[in-house]
């Protein structure tokens, strides 16, 4: 899209000629260009993350180390951490803290493991994603004339979202700007949200420190979210001390204050959202894709699929495993690229045996073995398997051989064909097409469908970049999708669906109706944020964020009570919602006043205002007439003295039953109920709603 934009404007002869790309593509063809000077081959191969898992996957098994303690997850998050912060495998190594911390986690050979699996990157010409900011940074700062060529080329600079750049990214900005000091960097330090990603907000805030001739603009109007959004926004993020103080304002109508909703549990807090958006779909003759509710954890969505899913409300968790991260695809796109670079030994372990030609798990790891031994690339082996046939029967050389004729014919015109021609080529001729299309279950017919979708695509490519007069073969479509993030290129099924996600997955996105839900203490803020105010003020920010995804209106939600570990625990709403001026919110619980909340005896008062409050017998809040005098919710706890064995009762969600048994003492006395329609429950009887019929 931008570079549509820009080409209006320049003109297509200009554009053609500009860089534009995320930092990874930018440095990635600057590596394919210069690569050679530190010893890479100009088609080197780009790991994912799953490819650099499974290779520290491989090597903790070569150590034989415990792999639940040496996770590789884990791992792999600490190489990255190392690589954005320009920390090679060998300083990593003489790092006399870097090693005392490993101790502390019981990983004493995460040194080595990092050395191990950068050398075997390299031979295998490989890159990983952190790789392609280490490498850049390296490239120049050892070779001062590729530095220079790039500065002569790069005269005005231009980054977006800058407040999400890494400390690798902001240097290579740095240098490449040394020059012709003309950058201009795009920003909004309030949406600062990606530390956990090596993301640092310091970036923005010492901008001025760094030009000390800099020029500040403001671009403060907001386009999207009512006033009384974005003046409850501003209220929020002015507690933060760590900001680029501004007033964003909207011109937009003032719009409906923030509804506050606070529910007993947090079962009780799903079935009211899942109810208040189906009122206001219907009532509002709105569309369910209108909708969305955030959370901070992922865990937290479960109650709320459930929830929607009982009232047959249609929903998509966005984020979840993306088309290109599918096993079908993941195996189709390992041959694309043992094609393109033969020495890639995480695709070459990926195709040796699929679909399976009976080249087992012990003669691979004899191959990496003998691989690991000459410090060859494993198709190397391959290739010259005949000259280990003390090492292989000759039942296995065939087969190793029929797998390398195969890579070699499938091969053929790799640089010339089109990509769409080559695609389909592989897919048969590996035998992936016919493997998938056998399958008859529902799973397997969606994976057949799933390479359909995969050669459109590349048909589309194909088509698009032969257009353009762009590379159109495997090679560059590969490079394409090498960089490809969920979220950049991920397209929606044309479905009217609410959307469930993370509030960090929200950035970028609108909905006119948003639900910020889980906001307690224990919750959001993140507990993980307890004592570090730089930690606090992020999470503030992650809040902002969320509540600036509003266009229309914006519901705020809470439970008292929430399970962890399997018991129901108290719980104190967020401090963020005291932060939120009482004259942008509204409870329509109470009548539109703040709730109180009734004090359990042995317990302090837990609520905005710290003040008792009264509930309804069912449970449920209870609107009160206006001539009441108090604005108030009322609930009674069931009193379990009301209750014998035998009784027929009523519950809310179960229907009509006999309690067939009471245990405990209180509070936390429990009724088994036998349901006529729902089995046998063990309810708790303070919070079961139980009604005596």
């Amino acid at each position: 899209e931008m570079k549509e934009r820009i080409s209006r404007i320049s003109g297509p002869d200009i554009a053609r000629f500009l860089w534009m790309g995320t930092f990874h593509s930018i440095f990635a063809r600057i590596l394919r260009r210069e690569g050679d000077r530190l010893g890479y081959k100009s088609n080197f191969t780009i790991y994912d993350t799953s490819d650099s898992k499974s290779l520290v996957r491989s090597i903790i098994r070569e150590l034989n180390l415990d792999d639940n303690i040496y996770k590789p997850g884990v791992i792999t998050a600490r190489i990255s951490a190392a690589k954005n912060n320009l920390v090679t495998a060998s300083m990593y190594a003489a790092d006399g803290s870097m090693a005392e911390y490993d101790k502390s986690i019981r990983m004493p050979l995460l040194a080595e493991i990092f050395k191990t699996y950068s050398s075997r990157c390299f031979r295998a010409n490989a890159m990983d994603f952190d790789d392609l900011l280490l490498n850049t940074n390296i490239l120049f700062r050892d070779f001062p004339d590729v530095l220079a060529a790039y500065q002569d080329r790069f005269s005005y600079i231009l980054v977006d979202e800058y407040q999400d750049t890494n400390y690798a990214q902001y240097l290579i900005v740095k240098k490449l700007a040394a020059i012709h000091h003309n950058l201009c960097v795009v920003g909004d330090d309030a949406q600062s949200i990606y530390s956990f990603r090596g993301a640092r907000i310091e970036n923005i805030l010492e901008f001025r420190n760094d030009y000390a001739d800099y020029r500040l603009f403001k671009l403060e109007q907001n386009y999207r979210s009512t006033q009384t959004i974005v003046n409850a926004a501003n209220a929020i993020i002015a507690n933060n001390t760590g900001q680029i103080h501004k007033k964003v304002f909207s011109k937009n109508e003032p719009g409906e204050k923030i509804m506050v909703m606070q529910s007993m549990t947090d079962m009780e807090e799903g079935f009211s959202i899942a109810s208040d958006i189906f009122d206001k779909k219907y009532s509002q003759q709105l569309n369910w894709s209108d909708f969305a509710v955030l959370y901070r954890t992922n865990a937290q969505s479960r109650i709320f699929e459930e929830t929607l899913r009982r009232k047959n409300i249609p929903y998509k968790i966005y984020g979840g495993l993306s088309f290109y991260e599918r096993k079908e695809i993941k195996d189709i796109l390992a041959y694309f690229r043992m094609v393109i670079n033969p020495e890639d030994e995480e695709a070459l372990k990926r195709t040796i045996n699929y679909p399976k030609r009976g080249i087992g798990d012990t003669t691979v790891n004899k191959i990496l073995e003998l691989s690991s031994d000459q410090n060859v690339s494993a198709w190397q082996i391959l290739s010259e398997a005949e000259k280990h046939s003390d090492q292989f029967n000759k039942g296995t050389l065939g087969k190793l051989k029929g797998y390398t004729d195969l890579l070699t014919v499938l091969s053929a015109d790799i640089a010339k064909a089109d990509a769409y021609t080559k695609a389909r080529e592989i897919a048969t001729g590996s035998g992936i097409m016919k493997d998938l299309r056998d399958g008859k279950l529902p799973e397997e017919v969606s994976r057949y469908e799933n390479l359909e979708e995969l050669l459109n695509a590349i048909k589309m490519f194909t088509e698009a970049a032969e257009t353009n007069g762009e590379p159109s073969n495997l090679e560059a479509y590969m490079a394409n999708v090498a960089l490809l993030t969920d979220q950049d290129n991920e397209k929606e099924e044309d479905r009217d669906k609410v959307t469930l996600m993370t509030m960090h997955s929200a950035k970028g996105l609108e909905f006119k109706h948003v639900y910020i839900v889980g906001l307690e203490d224990t919750l959001f803020p993140s507990p993980m944020s307890a004592g570090s105010s730089k930690e606090l003020e992020e999470e503030r920010r992650l809040f902002y964020v969320a509540l600036t995804r509003t266009e229309k209106q914006a519901t705020l939600s809470y439970a008292l009570n929430r399970y962890k570990w399997g018991n129901l625990e108290r719980c104190s709403p967020s401090r963020f919602l005291r932060e939120v001026g009482q004259e942008f919110l509204y409870y329509p619980q109470t009548g539109g006043k703040p709730f109180t909340q009734k004090r359990i005896p042995g317990e302090r008062p837990q609520s905005l205002k710290e003040e008792p409050a009264e509930f309804s017998r069912t449970g449920r809040f209870k609107k009160l007439h206006p001539s009441e005098e108090k604005s108030t919710v009322v609930f009674e706890s069931n009193d379990p003295s009301e209750f014998s064995e035998g009784d027929p009762v009523h519950h809310e969600r179960f229907g009509n039953g006999i309690i067939v048994s009471i245990e405990g003492v209180a509070p936390n006395v429990t009724a088994s109920v036998a349901f006529e329609n729902n089995g046998t429950k063990k309810l708790l009887l303070r919070f079961a709603k139980l009604r005596k019929l």
